[in-house]
């Protein structure tokens, strides 16, 4: 973990398994008798893990000091956007106690930018003010309480939860109620996939699989001569097993689900996903969201929204932002139903039983 601290757990933490990065390492760095070895390296960031596995092309005459080069585009995006760190971007923002301008770099401008654009088009179902609420149904850092809040107490955090309440302008980022703080975890890390895939490619390496605490991006082929492939798990909360798996064709995968990360109160239970416009978490029988896209930022994002919405408003939304996306609904009785884009059927491998 570096100095930095890492960003607060993503709001989708107990998701890294939706995405079963263990097959990614099994599918390349595995390759047949006649492939030759894949070059790999992983660490530490943001409060999770990396990995980056290289294709063919380009040659690496020093990976120690490429990693190096990578743990420092890293450790400068967790430093911006962190909230443990007192002295990021983020964290002062949080702290200013004021509704003017603050001025902030062109990263997280960017971020800011995305995450305002998918709340806009997702009718308020990502939404980066969210965290008070998380913390106040129990699934935020700080213990969870015996009892689930109260309406009165989820109205007064509402009062000052919301990304309308954000203005991004030429002057910097400015919030309408000095109360309102900000939590990157559900975009930032697609983020840093990006721009660390945008530095392997600028470097000569265009071909590699680049993941951050599951959320992925492929380009190009791995050391075989195929598409980089990562399996999707079955949304069952006992085991990981993989149900099928998507080949990256210069797209990013992030993933999103409910199925594991709940508590229950008295015969009732509370997911993890919290509505923003309710307060409350959701109640649907979606179980997982897949979102395939060219930006990692983007389908981090999407996945995070289109799993508060439940199934038929999130295949609604998927068709009108044209999203390839992966549904995956409790069927009764057991079952898991699938519902596909056309283009994200496209790009699955089906795992033979």
């Amino acid at each position: 973990m570096n100095a930095a601290g890492p960003l607060r757990r993503s709001r989708r933490w107990w998701l890294i398994l939706s995405v079963l990065v263990g097959m990614v390492a099994f599918t390349y760095l595995r390759p047949s008798r006649n492939a030759a070895t894949a070059v790999a390296f992983d660490g530490r960031t943001m409060g999770t893990t990396y990995r980056v596995v290289l294709g063919p092309s380009g040659s690496v005459a020093d990976l120690h000091a490429l990693q190096q080069s990578v743990d420092s585009l890293l450790l400068a995006i967790n430093t911006s956007m962190s909230t443990y760190d007192p002295q990021s971007e983020l964290s002062r923002f949080n702290a200013f106690a004021d509704t003017t301008p603050v001025s902030i770099s062109a990263a997280f401008r960017s971020v800011v930018q995305q995450a305002l654009d998918v709340y806009a088009a997702s009718d308020g179902h990502f939404d980066v003010t969210v965290g008070p609420l998380v913390d106040a149904w129990g699934f935020g850092a700080a213990e969870r309480a015996p009892d689930p809040p109260s309406r009165a107490m989820l109205d007064s955090l509402r009062a000052f939860v919301g990304s309308d309440k954000l203005w991004l302008n030429k002057q910097g980022l400015s919030k309408s109620d000095a109360r309102v703080r900000l939590d990157l975890s559900a975009i930032a890390k697609g983020f840093a996939v990006d721009q660390v895939s945008v530095m392997l490619t600028a470097r000569g390496l265009p071909e590699h699989l680049v993941e951050i605490g599951g959320e992925l991006r492929g380009r190009g082929l791995n050391v075989r001569g195929e598409l980089f492939r990562v399996g999707i798990e079955e949304p069952d909360p006992d085991r990981s097993t993989v149900r099928l798996a998507v080949a990256l064709d210069d797209r990013s995968l992030a993933s999103s689900g409910n199925y594991r990360n709940f508590y229950e109160v008295d015969g009732v239970r509370y997911a993890h996903t919290i509505d923003p416009r309710t307060g409350a978490p959701v109640r649907h029988t979606l179980l997982a969201v897949s979102v395939l896209h060219v930006e990692c930022s983007l389908a981090d994002a999407w996945a995070t929204a289109l799993m508060a919405v439940g199934t038929d408003k999130a295949w609604s939304l998927a068709q009108a932002n044209g999203l390839d996306v992966l549904l995956l609904i409790d069927g009764g009785d057991g079952r898991v139903d699938e519902r596909l884009t056309a283009g994200f059927q496209r790009a699955v491998r089906r795992v033979p039983n």
